[in-house]
């Protein structure tokens, strides 16, 4: 009986872990389908670039806006082909991201 627990607590401990690392992993900047590099990811994309009007802070209307709490706009967001979005700064230096959690 106690081989048996302690068994189950091992097993038990290894699932979770291999769940926790498996998030990780889908967070990662390592991730490729989370690096800077990756072209998706990339400010030079026109899709994500602080040239594209969509982007830009001159663009009162953009439906991407980041903003401060006194309403000054402190860069934009951008959704990203895998899901989840990148985020950039108003120059287009890309400042972060967020997976769909897959």
């Amino acid at each position: 009986m106690k081989y048996l627990l302690i068994l189950i607590f091992i097993f038990s401990l290894s699932v979770s872990f291999a769940y926790a690392s498996s998030d990780n992993w889908n967070n990662s900047p390592n991730n490729w389908n989370n690096s800077s590099n990756n072209w998706d990811n990339s400010s030079n994309n026109w899709n994500n670039s602080s040239n594209n009007w969509d982007n830009s802070p001159n663009n009162w209307n953009r439906q991407n806006g980041v903003y401060d709490n006194q309403g000054n706009s402190i860069g934009y967001v951008t959704p990203k082909d895998s899901g989840g979005v990148n985020i950039y700064d108003n120059s287009g230096n890309r400042v972060g991201y967020s997976t769909d959690g897959n």
